[in-house]
């Protein structure tokens, strides 16, 4: 029951740093606004809440003693996963800061980038949050408060981080992936996609034979009949 807690809330954490991520790719763009400012501020609290309940489980589970090697193990994968994605939510939080502190709100004139990015991405807070609906009230200067607020959760990420490798040790190298090196690329079905839309490694992997096969044909016959031109040429000359 708790391993299934652990994955649960891990795929939670999973799904909100990528939201917001792809949030933080609109700061400083034609999508930016007080709304976006919000919403990633609500995103990442939502993020740093998800993993203080992701240590906290993970930490009580690889302390017990009781624990199965097999269990252990699964949970030292988890806790390998856990530490990924929080240095993947710092490195995101500090490009956050520095954006907003390069793309201000409170400075029109400041030019912004043109990512390419427009609409709106509060579809993609509400996904990350498990909500129907999700509106904002933005305050005035939200940008100039977020970003010191911004800068003391970057802080307590880092300590997360640190107080995570005092507690328990759990060096990446020892933990055994569960699949081979590349074995997702190898599978010919994908949830929540239909079966017509992929073509199996094998199939892709002849194709790409034909065609290095035609290739090699039609280089061989340009190559035959340069040096027959060229031989006449000799000849004439």
């Amino acid at each position: 029951m708790a391993k299934e807690e652990c994955k649960a809330l891990l795929d939670a954490l999973n799904r909100v740093t990528a939201c917001y991520r792809h949030m933080v790719l609109s700061v400083g763009g034609t999508s930016d606004s007080q709304n976006l400012r919000e919403e990633l501020k609500q995103t990442r609290q939502k993020a740093h809440e998800l993993a203080v309940a992701n240590r906290n489980k993970l930490t009580a589970a690889l302390k017990d003693k009781d624990v199965s090697k097999e269990d252990k193990a699964e949970y030292e994968r988890l806790w390998v996963i856990f530490s990924t994605c929080l240095e993947i939510l710092e490195t995101d939080m500090k490009r956050a800061l520095e954006l907003g502190l390069e793309f201000p709100l409170n400075m029109p004139k400041k030019h912004l980038i043109q990512t390419g990015m427009s609409g709106g991405t509060t579809g993609v807070a509400a996904r990350a949050m498990s909500v129907q609906n999700i509106k904002y009230e933005a305050e005035p200067n939200i940008d100039e408060v977020d970003l010191k607020d911004l800068e003391q959760e970057i802080h307590k990420v880092g300590e997360m981080m640190y107080e995570m490798e005092m507690k328990v040790n759990v060096p990446q190298w020892t933990v055994e992936a569960k699949q081979d090196p590349g074995a997702e690329l190898k599978s010919t079905t994908s949830a929540g996609a239909s079966s017509g839309g992929f073509v199996s490694v094998e199939e892709r992997k002849s194709v790409c034979d034909i065609s290095k096969l035609l290739a090699a044909i039609v280089f061989s016959a340009v190559l035959i009949i340069a040096v027959i031109l060229a031989v006449c040429v000799v000849k004439l000359s």
